[in-house]
């Protein structure tokens, strides 16, 4: 390491030590202290009017202004209780972070006395300007009205001294301009159908609720040497840099002991999470260097969606006390494993009841079957559409590459739900082996306890995986809203039920008996999905060609796989169910084009940057050196000699110009065809047109600039190493 670079590093690691101390503390004390949760309702509500509130929520109906101006008279004076001085409506727009404007519950009286005032029209609406957020068209510049509007089922809370309220986000005219109003509709959509589904098993369900648990991986690393990476500053990834000689092949850093600076650091975002009522249970390292996990607790999926939100800003925030920097791209690191987030998903009903647990024989649980075998046929029958929720120039980097799961849909379950699925295909009638899968393993070790198995192993190279009584979704990146793939899981499988409910019906009123209709769909539904179902290893080559000749979609570009969302039939979908008009799935199409070919033509032009004003320069320098040593030995030395010692430093020298001859070539032929595909106003066109003439030349031009990296010395090079970067110190 340069001595520059070492002194940087140090600096940052002496004011890392932070005085954070919960031994004291006991969880159960301040989780959810900064939430305007059910407990502190009752504090500052009366009583009628929590029960309204809870009330008109829990039915879906409307609140009105009255019952408004008394939930905000409450939610303020607890805000100012705890401290806050602003207020603020918080909502997630298609930037994929979250916004806010916030006010302060300053107000004047007629005679000018100062007041603390929140009004209920203050907490139910407010008007941001909507017009430099992302619309893709459906509003202009010149257009700037937009509204947000109180989303009652997520709940108030405090962040630095201001009142958070999560809401909605829409134009002028009623468009979406963000992830939660789709997200409230999709759920309702689910709600609606899989309710009705589970009416014809139990007709005391009146409700099922997603559920959600998402498992959030990322990167940390020093703040000092972030800073001295440009590529990392600017674009979230290092564009250039030779492998380590050590990373994760020994797997020795995965569930290994957590480095301190690090745990120092989980412990006070833990802390910082459970104030707001996050209910983080899970953390340990990942596979990579410097890569770790947290998962949450179940819950519902809106409000889980708000709580990752909530936590990504968390993590970067909390990290900068400790003098390091939070890493969410989906492949900071090239050659190693990258970061997703695994989005667990299930179903339960207003009984309790998980949908999607197998029991202990889920052979004769007809109700576990016919939800299973309708998600597996709402996957199989969308999967573009699925493939298109999780796509962006990050997570293109990801899908397929050390460890994470391919761009292609497909659908894991186990060996015994598999067993069970191929018996249901092949059986005749209602009748088949309802055989008890609940099995133990015996250890043979005297004092251990036997292990009870559970109904499915775990398949990590699945990107869509049943995992014992919930699907993972296991290809989402870790950078991006967790709503983008629910939106379009809780919808597919919506519509899915649907069809299934219909056609139920249809057969009964055909003459068939109930159990018999459903079975005889059950079973054509797994006739009809089978290529979507495998068991194998989703990382092999083999797979590749398998899924070739299974019909399966491989889409690896995020261009490409958009198309998906403004098919025909895509658009019918999300407009039957209320959830996204064609208006705005176009308009959501382009911002999804814009923001990729920009995130490319950054990139593009760091490269150019990093090569022709950093790399370069120091290379020659560093040959100019080698030449000047040359000179040195050759008056120094007798020729025999000379010619003998100079060849290395000749053939170093000839090494370094022929890859800056290549590199400077390369960077020109790329900034011509950036040149290029800006001419193109079609912007699907020039979305595609980045893609395949601008993006190939990065690894061509890495490979010369990683190159030089092992060429020119140490102490000259501008960018910190792998080997500094991934090694917490």
């Amino acid at each position: 390491m340069s001595n520059i670079r070492f002194k940087a590093l140090e600096i940052a690691i002496s004011r890392s030590k932070r005085n954070f101390d919960l031994s004291n503390s006991r969880l159960i004390n301040y989780f959810g202290e900064l939430t305007f949760n059910h407990e502190v309702m009752k504090n500052y509500l009366a009583p009628e009017v929590v029960d309204q509130l809870l009330a008109t929520v829990a039915s879906g109906g409307k609140i009105d202004r009255q019952l408004a101006d008394s939930v905000a008279g409450g939610l303020k004076e607890w805000a100012v209780s705890k401290g806050a001085s602003h207020y603020t409506h918080w909502f997630h727009p298609l930037t994929g972070a979250t916004a806010e404007k916030h006010d302060s519950f300053l107000s004047l009286s007629a005679e000018g006395k100062t007041l603390e005032n929140f009004s209920g029209n203050e907490l139910i609406q407010q008007e941001p300007d909507a017009s430099s957020f992302p619309s893709g068209g459906i509003r202009n510049t010149f257009e700037a009205r937009g509204y947000t509007a109180w989303d009652p089922t997520s709940m108030a809370f405090i962040m630095d001294d201001t009142l958070c309220i999560p809401t909605i986000f829409v134009s002028y005219t009623g468009e979406a301009l963000d992830y939660k109003t789709p997200m409230l509709k999709a759920l309702h959509a689910l709600d609606k159908e899989a309710t009705a589904v589970c009416r014809l098993f139990d007709p005391n369900v009146s409700k099922v609720i997603a559920t959600l648990g998402w498992e959030q991986e990322y990167f940390l690393v020093d703040t000092a040497l972030y800073h001295a990476r440009p590529d990392l500053a600017l674009t979230g990834r290092t564009l250039f840099g030779h492998a380590s000689a050590k990373d994760q092949q020994l797997s020795d850093h995965y569930f290994g002991t957590i480095p301190e600076r690090v745990m120092d650091f989980m412990k006070e975002f833990e802390y910082e999470a459970h104030r707001l009522g996050i209910p983080v249970k899970t953390r340990h390292n990942e596979v990579a260097p410097n890569q770790f996990e947290c998962a949450p607790i179940f819950e519902e999926a809106n409000i889980a969606v708000d709580h990752n939100q909530l936590l990504m800003h968390i993590l970067e925030k909390v990290a900068k006390r400790h003098q390091m920097t939070v890493l969410l791209h989906e492949k900071p690191y090239q050659g190693i494993n990258g970061s997703g987030k695994h989005n667990n998903w299930s179903l339960s009903t207003n009984l309790g009841k998980n949908l999607l647990s197998p029991g202990k024989t889920p052979a004769s649980n007809l109700q576990f079957l016919v939800f299973l075998v309708n998600i597996i046929k709402a996957v199989n029958d969308n999967a573009d559409l699925l493939r298109s929720s999780i796509a962006s120039a990050s997570n293109d980097l990801r899908l397929g590459a050390h460890e994470a799961p391919p761009a292609i849909m497909s659908v894991f379950v186990g060996s015994q739900l598999s067993s069970i699925l191929k018996e249901i295909e092949l059986s005749e009638g209602t009748e088949f082996n309802k055989s008890n899968l609940h099995q133990t393993v015996s250890l043979d070790i005297p004092k251990i306890p036997e292990i009870l198995l559970d109904n499915t192993d775990r398949n990590r190279t699945s990107p869509f995986a049943f995992t014992g009584n919930k699907f993972e979704f296991r290809a989402v990146g870790s950078s991006e809203s967790c709503a983008k793939p629910m939106i379009v899981l809780n919808l597919i499988v919506a519509e899915q039920l649907l069809k299934f409910r219909q056609l139920v019906a249809a057969r009964i009123n055909e003459g068939m008996k109930q159990e018999e209709a459903i079975y005889t769909l059950v079973r054509q539904y797994i006739r009809d999905s089978k290529s979507i179902l495998f068991e194998g290893n989703s990382y092999s080559e083999e797979w590749l060609d398998e899924a070739v000749k299974r019909g399966l979609s491989n889409i690896p570009s995020t261009p490409e796989s958009l198309k998906a969302t403004i098919s025909p039939k895509a658009l019918r979908l999300f407009e039957d169910h209320d959830v996204l008009t064609e208006r705005e799935l176009l308009a959501r199409y382009d911002i999804n084009l814009e923001n990729y070919l920009k995130k490319v033509q950054i990139e593009s032009r760091v490269i150019g940057d990093l090569s022709i004003n950093h790399i370069i320069p120091t290379a020659i320098r560093y040959q100019n050196t080698l030449i000047e040593n040359v000179k040195g030995l050759k008056e120094v030395l007798d020729n025999k000699t000379y010619v003998k010692l100079s060849n290395n430093q000749m053939q170093n020298i000839k090494e370094i110009s022929e890859h800056i001859s290549i590199i400077r070539t390369l960077v020109s032929e790329m900034i011509d065809a950036r040149k290029q595909a800006n001419k193109i106003e079609i912007l699907e066109t020039k979305a595609m047109e980045y893609n395949q003439q601008v993006l190939p030349f990065f690894e061509r031009i890495r490979y010369h600039v990683d190159k030089l990296e092992l060429l020119v010395d140490d102490e000259l090079w501008p960018l910190p190493k792998y080997r500094e970067l991934l090694f917490i110190r």
